[in-house]
């Protein structure tokens, strides 16, 4: 077993630090999976497959937005690291926002750029695919077909 989730029950176990409630792995997965969807692909433009987010969104306000779109998406590496993630995988979370943060940075371009970047969805792939790694949670998407 891989020592980074043998720390999850410390990390991340019955209670998370100062919540004063009780979470699970699981429910921070549901919890950032929504986030994620809620930042990149929450809406779509009538009569398109296209999809955009509270990210794009956001990024039309000069400055401000910016900053809270990527302070949310922040979080969500924040709370991989909390759950675990090494930090290769985790080098390549803030690159994504990286990324993103650049693509937002130039004005209206960055703004169109921003709908087909989907930082946010790109990090919880890889988170998934961490804790898929680690067995600590079966994948919860309400779609997907039962493992084997």
């Amino acid at each position: 077993m891989h020592a980074a989730s043998m720390n999850i029950g410390t990390r991340y176990g019955r209670h998370a630090r100062g919540a004063g409630r009780h979470r699970t792995v699981a429910d921070a997965r549901r919890r950032l999976d929504r986030l994620a969807r809620l930042l990149d692909s929450a809406l779509r433009v009538p009569g398109t497959q296209i999809r955009f987010g509270a990210d794009s969104a956001l990024n039309l306000i000069p400055g401000a937005g910016t900053v809270v779109a990527q302070g949310l998406s922040a979080y969500l590496i924040w709370e991989a690291h909390r759950l675990g993630v090494p930090a290769s995988t985790m080098a390549r979370m803030i690159g994504n926002l990286a990324i993103d943060s650049a693509i937002s940075a130039v004005p209206v371009v960055g703004w169109v750029g921003d709908v087909f970047f989907k930082a946010n969805l790109k990090n919880m792939a890889l988170l998934r695919e961490h804790l898929d790694r680690e067995g600590q949670v079966l994948d919860l998407q309400p779609d997907a077909a039962p493992r084997a």
